[in-house]
Order: C-alpha cells, then structure tokens, then sequence
C-alpha cells in the first residue's frame, strides 16, 4: 500500500471530533513530485518528441504556402484627408498597383515585363489599410453608443508582395521589387501632381520652322498658359516665397505681365505692322486650313449654343419657387405633414437643373465669341498679308531683320521668365510634396526559422504537459506495472 492510500486509511480511522461524515482531504505533494520525478524521462523524451514533429510539420506546410514580403507606406498630401488627390480627383489606394505602375516596377527592377508576369504581380500585391488602435476604440464606442461614425480614411498602408507558386522570387528579389514599386508610383505622383509638364516653356521649340503670324497665334497663348498657372499655385500658396529665387508666385504672374507687355508686344507688333512672312504662299495656305477649322468650331459652338438655348427656354417656364413651398410647409399646423414632400423635391432638382442650364448657356456664348474673335484676327492678318505683297524685296528683307532681332530677345527674355518659374516652383513642390508618400517600416519577410521555431515550442510544451499528465496518472512508458 502506498504511503498516500495508508494516510487516507489513517484518516478514516482517526475519530476527529466526533462529527458524523467528518473525513480530512489534503494532496500528497510528496507523492507528486515522486511520481513526476520518476516520469522525468519521459516528459523530456515527449517534449524533444513534441519539439521535432512541430518543427517538421512547419517545415512541410510551408512548402505550400508563397513567401511574402510586406512593408508600410503612408500617404500625405494637400486633400488627402477628402480622400482626394491635389487636384480634386478620387484616391484609390489600388492605383499603387496600376500596370503602369507595375510596369515601370518591373522595368527598373530588371524583371520579366511581360503582360502576363504584370497581370501575376498584380494579383500577389495587397494592399490593406492600417487603422490605429486609438482609433479603432473610439470607433467601437460610437458603435456601442448607437451612432454611425464617419468614414475612416487611413493615411498608412500595408503593402504585401505574395507571389503564387510558380513564380521563382527569393527575399531580395521580392523586396527590390517592393522598393521599385514604391518608387515608380512616387514617380508618376510627381509626374502628375508635381512637376511642371513636359510643354511648359517649350513655345519657341515648337516655333523653330515656324512663319511669323505663327508667333502671333502661339505665344499670346502661351503666355496665357503660364498666367493660369501661376494663378492655380497662388491660390494655393499665396505667401510661399522661394528660398532660392526669393520670388512668389504673384511676383512670377506680375513679371510674366511685363514680360508681355514689353517684350512681346514689340515683336508680335512689328511682325503684324509689316505683315512679315518668310513663304508668303505657304503662310496663306496655312491661314486658309486654320480658317476653315475655326468656321467648323463655331458651327459646332452655334449648334450647341441653340440647343442650350432651347433647353433653358423649356426650363425657364418652370417658378423657381421652392422658398414659397418651404414656406407653405411651415405653416402646415399638421404634424404628420413631412418638412420635405416629393414636390418639393423636384422643384429643388429642377432649379438645380435650370441654374445649371444657365451657365452653360453662358459658357457656350462665350466660346461663340472667343472662336468668331480669332476668326476676325485671322482674316484681319490674311488681309494684311496681301496688302503687303507688293512691298518692295528690300524693306522686307529689312523688316525681317528687325523681327528675328526682336524675336531673339524675347526668346531670351523668355527662358528666363521660364527658369524663373521652373526653380520657383521646384522649391515650392519640395516643401509641399516632401513627405506626400513615404515608407514608414523597413521591408520585412517572416524567416522560415522563426516560423518552425514557434512550431516546435508549442510542440515542445504539448509534449511536456502530455508527458506530465502521464506521470501524473502513474503511466510510465517503458516500465513494468506494478
């Protein structure tokens, strides 16, 4: 009989204090760590057994499973928090993994650009938005509270490469690929929303074989080109002043008003004074199309504007009188009456419609008048152009030397109101879009040794428990029952 069965024994014996049913319990740490301390090999032999089967089971299962890697990527630019890129449009945060964007990755990365390896790596890119913590409770709570909160815009992503099987791409390969990417959609936002455009400033590369009345059309264009700009960047930024040209944009929109004023208008003046050309038949024959284009622009013009017109007038014999209807509703005494009924509704939706009719008829009317002044213009030099076809070889010849002087300084006056704008606007975008999209973790690819490491320590701990519950219940693997 074991000690722990002549104890109990003894108890039941024992009288206590009289008390019928009275019988002690207690456990027998003696005997516990006896029957532990005899099982001891076997619960280091279960545990090392329980360590290599969940290290081997990991092992096997990641043969089917793709690597990945994964990093972070946080977004901050001017209307991001609208969800809105800088110019007014939808962000997606799918437009990472546009295939241009894939394209110009695989490109730079020195990868297969097939459109068939694109299309796999597009479909082994997710990317997840990454909500704080913070966030996330005071989301919950409004929940909890019954209420609806708001849409939540993450700034930071992550962004996860998982290649299917098939596609050979070991850790550096799949991180140099994630760098890539990141940078070639950096590149298309600077593209777009940052850098100045290729044309900018490029008028007198595309004037290079160009006739003089060519000069009067392109540049006043042009220059009106460079003024909308400017425009837009100031009403952005109305007192950013350049460290290195110590200009601001009102300083580049005044100087590009002089520069029309004073330079342009004496080369466009002398070469519409002279009525210069350097093939006059060829310039007629260029003035002849440009005319006949401009006459098919205002048939179109005139058709749009007469359907506008037609509309409005249908539209016009609608009141605008959703103010009278909000009144009548307020002095409905029912209370089963809605504030808003269907028509007023449709009163509302047909004043919208009629307003915006409006301004397209206004819109129309102008762009009627803008293409018939052009025409005039035109038909004006066309006109000039042969009234000056009997000057003599020797004023022409003098005039044109005159012009292309004229012209010189302005092309030189130009490129430096250009490079103006280009280091001013360069500054500005640096400090604006410095940060617009940055990587905020390193990338990182789970190692397949900490993976099987984490298997076998479960493995490790169910074997020891497992062997520690057999000695427990005196089972002990390899010897005699006793």
């Amino acid at each position: 009989m074991s000690t722990y069965e002549e104890r109990r024994e003894t108890s039941r014996q024992s009288p206590g204090d009289g008390s019928p049913g009275d019988e002690p319990e207690f456990i027998d740490l003696r005997e516990i760590f006896r029957r532990l301390g005899r099982g001891f090999r076997q619960v280091l032999g279960l545990a090392l057994l329980g360590l290599v089967i969940g290290a081997v089971t990991d092992l096997a299962v990641s043969r089917f499973l793709a690597p990945s890697s994964s990093t972070k990527v946080v977004f901050s630019f001017p209307g991001y928090s609208k969800g809105q890129y800088p110019d007014g449009s939808k962000f997606d945060r799918d437009d990472l993994a546009a295939p241009d964007v894939i394209a110009d990755a695989l490109k730079r990365a020195g990868f297969d650009s097939s459109s068939q390896f694109q299309a796999e790596i597009r479909a082994g890119l997710s990317i997840q938005g990454i909500m704080p913590v913070d966030v996330a409770r005071e989301r919950d709570r409004a929940v909890s509270l019954g209420q609806n909160p708001p849409a939540y815009i993450p700034d930071e992503y992550s962004v996860t490469l998982t290649p299917r099987h098939g596609i050979s791409l070991n850790r550096q390969q799949r991180e140099v690929l994630l760098n890539a990417i990141i940078d070639a959609y950096r590149d298309k936002f600077a593209r777009t929303y940052v850098n100045l455009p290729l044309a900018f400033g490029d008028a007198f590369e595309t004037l290079k074989s160009a006739d003089y009345f060519e000069y009067v059309i392109v540049l006043p264009e042009e220059i009106s080109s460079i003024k909308a700009f400017l425009n837009q960047q100031l009403d952005q930024a109305k007192n950013y002043r350049s460290p290195i040209t110590n200009l601001s944009f009102s300083d580049l929109l005044n100087q590009t008003e002089l520069f029309s004023q004073v330079h342009l208008s004496a080369a466009l003046g002398l070469i519409s004074s002279h009525a210069l050309s350097r093939d006059r038949p060829l310039a007629i024959v260029k003035m002849n199309y440009y005319l006949r284009t401009l006459e098919n622009q205002e048939r179109e013009a005139i058709e749009d504007e007469r359907v506008i017109q037609e509309l409005l007038a249908k539209a016009g014999g609608r009141q605008q009188n959703y103010v009278l209807g909000i009144k009548s509703q307020a002095s409905e005494q029912r209370t089963e009456t809605p504030i808003l009924d269907q028509g007023l509704i449709d009163s509302l939706v047909a004043n919208d419609a009629y307003n915006l009719l409006v301004r397209r008829a206004l819109d129309a009317g102008f762009e009627v008048k803008r293409i018939q002044a052009e025409k005039a213009r035109l038909q004006e030099r066309m006109s000039d152009m042969a009234s000056a076809s009997n000057t003599s070889e020797a004023d022409q010849k003098e005039a044109r030397s005159q012009v292309d002087a004229s012209i010189a300084d302005v092309k030189v006056a130009y490129d430096d109101l250009v490079d103006r704008i280009r280091k001013t606007q360069a500054d500005f975008a640096r400090q604006q879009f410095a940060d617009a999209i940055s990587v905020s973790d390193e990338i990182r690819t789970e190692s397949i040794f900490k993976s099987m490491a984490e298997a076998g320590a479960v493995g490790l701990f169910l074997g020891a428990a497992f062997g520690v519950g057999l000695s427990l219940l005196g089972v002990f693997i390899g010897s005699r029952k006793e």
